[in-house]
């Protein structure tokens, strides 16, 4: 499954970019995101595991995200756990009116069940998943 999304948010695509970057503090305002443990940590590459979970349904990915301070690019490759593929990335462009922000993730998972489950509320999960973002953004910056 893959989907793109495109925002102008209000805020500036440096503080937007530290806000995704900060993949620890996800469990406080992302849905589903039960826990988050950042690893082999540099400046512009780190290791994480998240919990995520849904009622009884509870799964650790990992993935390497790479940062790109110039672009203000963040690129996630998935690593090991429930899916077949996980790629995504956000990318923060400078707006008049603030932060053009480009958000695309495809992924498959291993599990027939869990895709043809989550065929059904993808595109809900991913709004809710980036206007969380979003919102976290709003709290934090303004």
């Amino acid at each position: 499954m893959r989907h793109e999304e495109h925002r102008v948010i209000n805020h500036s695509p440096l503080n937007l970019f530290k806000l995704v970057s900060d993949v620890k503090k996800y469990p406080e305002f992302l849905p589903w995101c039960l826990g988050a443990r950042v690893k082999n940590n540099s400046k512009n590459n780190f290791d994480a595991d998240l919990i995520i979970g849904f009622k009884i349904y509870k799964e650790i990915y990992s993935s390497q995200i790479s940062l790109d301070h110039v672009n203000k690019k963040i690129i996630v490759n998935y690593k090991e756990g429930p899916f077949e593929h996980l790629y995504n990335y956000w990318i923060f462009k400078d707006n008049k009116k603030g932060c053009e922000v480009e958000f695309m993730v495809d992924f498959k998972f291993k599990s027939l069940f869990l895709q043809t489950l989550m065929e059904t509320l993808f595109s809900e999960a991913v709004r809710r998943m980036v206007g969380a973002f979003e919102k976290r953004a709003d709290e934090l910056f303004n």
